[in-house]
């Protein structure tokens, strides 16, 4: 490993490497979830953007109930696998 001297050059490269740093862990906590036991939990903007659907039409589909969810205090939740199987079951060749 190369040592950092005093000079502006090694500073800036080092600043550089960490703004490189921080926007790779951005990327990371907005595009990956963690599993909760093998699952994916998606917000309503997720679904919203993944379906290409308004807020108020994801409402229609849960007032409705073609599309479960889980409601914890005021959090709504949706397991990306029954957006999946919701998809699935309403597909037409």
């Amino acid at each position: 490993m190369k040592n950092i001297g005093n000079s502006n050059d090694d500073v800036i490269a080092l600043m550089e490497l960490l703004v490189r740093i921080k926007n790779e862990l951005l990327f990371i906590r907005e595009n990956f979830h963690p599993l909760l036991r093998g699952e994916i939990y998606l917000t309503g903007d997720q679904v919203c953007a993944m379906l290409h659907i308004s807020r108020r039409t994801l409402q229609q589909y849960r007032d409705d109930g073609l599309i479960p969810f889980i409601k914890l205090e005021r959090k709504i939740l949706f397991r990306e696998t029954d957006i999946v199987k919701v998809l699935e079951e309403n597909y037409k060749r």
